[in-house]
């Protein structure tokens, strides 16, 4: 069994910063690609940005040039560093990783989320 635990949302002023992190733990051989998606009441789960094992990233147009993400494959754990937040950033941040486990299953896992609030 695997597990996502996300840490780093809280409440920020509009054009401040946030950094959230996500560690899997558990019956882990291998992870590849490592995201974070996000839910805002009343809207559909979005990708916020994605990182492969060897580094390679993927951001909605969105946050491009505002937010960066980066893993520590040493330590199952990936970062989302968010900066000049605007109101619309608001929303419950979701981080996923691909994992292959020591059953030999290849699962997509989903941590419960961590709230950030953009106040103006």
């Amino acid at each position: 069994q695997v597990q996502l635990v996300e840490s780093g949302g809280g409440l920020v002023q509009a054009g401040g910063s946030l950094r959230l992190s996500c560690e899997a733990s558990g019956s882990i051989v291998s992870i590849y690609d490592m995201g974070w998606n996000r839910q805002a009441p009343g809207k559909e789960r979005e990708l916020v940005a994605s990182i492969t094992r060897d580094g390679s990233t993927n951001y909605a147009d969105s946050v491009k040039d505002r937010f960066t993400i980066s893993r520590d494959n040493a330590k199952n754990t990936v970062y989302l560093q968010m900066t000049n937040l605007k109101s619309e950033d608001a929303a419950v941040y979701y981080c996923n990783a691909l994992v292959t486990s020591r059953s030999g299953l290849r699962f997509r896992n989903w941590g419960r989320g961590t709230q950030v609030t953009v106040s103006s």
